[in-house]
């Protein structure tokens, strides 16, 4: 893969900058524990994955989204016998979520502070405006970035969007992120470059299960190995 004419690097934010599936898997296994009087775990979390795929289109992206999926999920799998206590606890629980810390990747920021010297850096990451916002300000690498793009979803038009309001062409576009859905086949299709940085966990929703052979990606294990691309 030949970065030559790279211009601009965007990065994904969630699972690529800083932690972030292991609170929503964390939080799914504590919400099928309040549900263990209504449903078994197993069954709880295959109909809440339904929960929230049905609710994508109607509520988006994020940890606000997520938490009406699992109030919604509760009444339901109750049948509407789940207690007020047990709301309160959801409630509090997106509230949890929310305020966690932000936990970020081993070496992101060194890799950062080095590329930023030499390329323009964006963030491209989907989910909740304001939760986005908060995270990057609490992660202290918002003076890495040119621009911040926080999108309802990622697709190849978004990114061509972006593309053209970054006055670049797709060839000088590179894109790291650790789903190879949303953050890398879009890219490939409008002819950018994708590079493929895997988290440890992977959203069920974002699994691609077929190996990508493209001469403008890459499959990297950690964000140190870029240094030695560009």
């Amino acid at each position: 893969m030949t970065l030559s004419k790279i211009k601009v690097i965007a990065f994904d934010a969630d699972d690529t900058l800083w932690e972030n599936e292991m609170l929503f898997r964390d939080a799914e296994e504590r919400f099928c524990v309040l549900m263990k009087d209504f449903i078994d775990a197993e069954t709880c979390n295959r109909r809440l994955f339904a929960m929230e795929m049905k609710n994508l289109s109607r509520y988006g992206y994020g940890i606000k989204p997520f938490i009406l999926s699992l109030i919604e999920a509760a009444l339901e799998f109750s049948e509407g016998k789940v207690s007020n206590h047990i709301i309160e606890q959801l409630i509090d629980l997106g509230k949890e979520m929310l305020e966690a810390p932000v936990v970020l990747l081993e070496g992101i920021e060194d890799s950062l502070k080095e590329l930023s010297k030499k390329y323009r850096l964006v963030m491209v990451t989907k989910g909740d405006l304001l939760d986005q916002e908060r995270k990057l300000l609490k992660s202290g690498l918002e003076p890495f970035f040119h621009h911040i793009e926080i999108v309802s979803d990622k697709t190849p038009r978004q990114y061509l969007k972006l593309i053209k309001h970054l006055d670049v062409e797709p060839s000088q576009f590179l894109m790291v992120g650790n789903s190879l859905k949303s953050d890398i086949l879009p890219v490939l299709e409008v002819g950018a470059y994708g590079i493929h940085i895997p988290f440890r966990t992977t959203w069920e929703h974002e699994m691609v299960h077929e190996p990508v052979e493209h001469p403008k990606f890459k499959l990297l294990q950690h964000s140190s190995e870029m240094l030695s691309l560009l």
